[in-house]
């Protein structure tokens, strides 16, 4: 399948069993992880349970071999047909919000619509737009994976806790084109795909890959008047 085509293809994951709370005790460190963790309102760690999520990581690792990032090329979609559906890659054009170039049929069945094209932003609540903003331009810039917990709001108020994986791609050597990511609910209720969600908000995040080894100086977000400030703590340590 071409990694350009509109809607990634290929058979359905079996969705994670894993528990959907995102309590403090929930700790989940990848192969190459950092341990880094940064506070949002919940105080928490983000968690990485969703086994698409833990896929593409091993997946992007093992195809960037001793670079910070794979090229856009190196990406096989046959590689990862177990979790296109939740994949998806955007371009670092800030001006545009971050448009998707690819998105997977399951990313978009959670906000029911076709996202390609879309702007990556425009999923997100104002108060959390800067943030994704920072990160975005942490993992384009510096070259370090992201993982975040985020919640999403349904047509009925309904809430939905997500996990969010954004790593680095460069293309044709241009390490700030594009950015791979992954997106899935933390457990898929039934209701899925019969409420459209909207407003996600970040909650915690932490760094992945060997950037995050090194001295990380995050972009910092540009907060709107009279809102607390959330720090980007980075910790040592990743694989080289």
């Amino acid at each position: 399948m071409c990694m350009d085509c509109d809607e990634p293809t290929g058979a359905h994951q079996p969705a994670s069993t894993g528990p959907a709370s995102l309590g403090k005790n929930d700790r989940t460190v990848p192969t190459g992880d950092s341990g880094g963790q940064a506070s949002h309102a919940g105080g928490t760690e983000a968690p990485m349970k969703h086994a698409s999520l833990r896929e593409l990581l091993e997946y992007w690792n093992e195809r960037r071999g001793r670079r910070l990032a794979p090229e856009r090329g190196d990406i096989e979609p046959g590689a990862i047909r177990r979790v296109l559906a939740d994949t998806f890659i955007l371009s670092f054009e800030p001006s545009r919000g971050h448009p998707f170039r690819i998105a997977g049929t399951r990313v978009c069945a959670l906000f029911r619509r076709q996202l390609k094209g879309e702007g990556f932003l425009n999923l997100w609540s104002v108060t959390s737009r800067n943030d994704i903003c920072a990160l975005l331009a942490l993992v384009a810039k510096q070259s370090v994976g992201v993982i975040a917990s985020a919640a999403a709001v349904g047509e009925t108020d309904i809430g939905l806790s997500l996990e969010l994986l954004l790593l680095p791609l460069r293309n044709h050597g241009e390490p700030d084109a594009r950015l791979l990511g992954a997106l899935a609910p933390s457990e898929p209720p039934l209701w899925l795909g019969t409420h459209t969600l909207s407003d996600l908000t970040v909650r915690t995040h932490r760094y992945v890959g060997p950037a995050a080894a090194g001295k990380i100086r995050p972009h910092a977000p540009l907060l709107p008047r009279g809102r607390p400030h959330h720090s980007f703590v980075i910790y040592d340590g990743g694989q080289a």
